[in-house]
């Protein structure tokens, strides 16, 4: 990954958790710190436990309190969840503000301004704060197009064919 770049990894295909997932492993290798919080996925950590491994150079956190994916939750359970991944998003903010990592990633955070959790104002304070001082990495299946023109490296995963069981 290049240093202190702004990045975005998205589309509909699988593989943007585990291309992000790399690039960490890529930065942790070379002695960079790693923060990497996750959103719309639940607590669910199975996909995450050999990530953890790697502390205290990586750090893996989720706000939501809820086992299930976001998407799978009653709408009355979702609304908790909003103020969960918002808490999130602050404390994402505040890892910037600290200077507590060298390589930040938001996995699915791209997801939260669908749902109305973050304005893309909220992505715009984040990557200033950055400030070429952080890198950042942000994944979710869609990207605003104003948005792009704010990120060094657009990389997108698409299904090509998928097996069937």
């Amino acid at each position: 990954m290049e240093d202190n770049a702004i990045q975005v990894i998205y589309g509909e295909g699988k593989g943007k958790t585990s291309a992000a997932i790399g690039q960490s492993i890529r930065a942790v290798s070379a002695g960079r710190r790693v923060v990497f919080i996750r959103f719309l996925k639940g607590r669910n950590l199975d996909d995450y436990t050999c990530i953890e491994r790697l502390e205290p150079d990586m750090k893996v956190f989720c706000f939501e309190k809820e086992d299930e994916l976001y998407e799978n939750l009653e709408p009355d359970r979702q609304e908790e969840e909003k103020q969960n991944m918002v808490n999130g998003f602050h404390f994402a903010n505040k890892v910037v503000e600290t200077g507590e990592c060298d390589l930040l990633v938001l996995d699915e955070v791209l997801g939260l301004l669908d749902i109305g959790v973050l304005t893309i104002q909220d992505l715009y304070r984040l990557i200033e704060r950055c400030g070429g001082d952080i890198s950042l990495i942000m994944t979710g299946k869609y990207v605003p197009k104003e948005l792009i023109q704010h990120i060094d490296i657009v990389s997108e995963i698409r299904q090509i064919k998928q097996l069937k069981s």
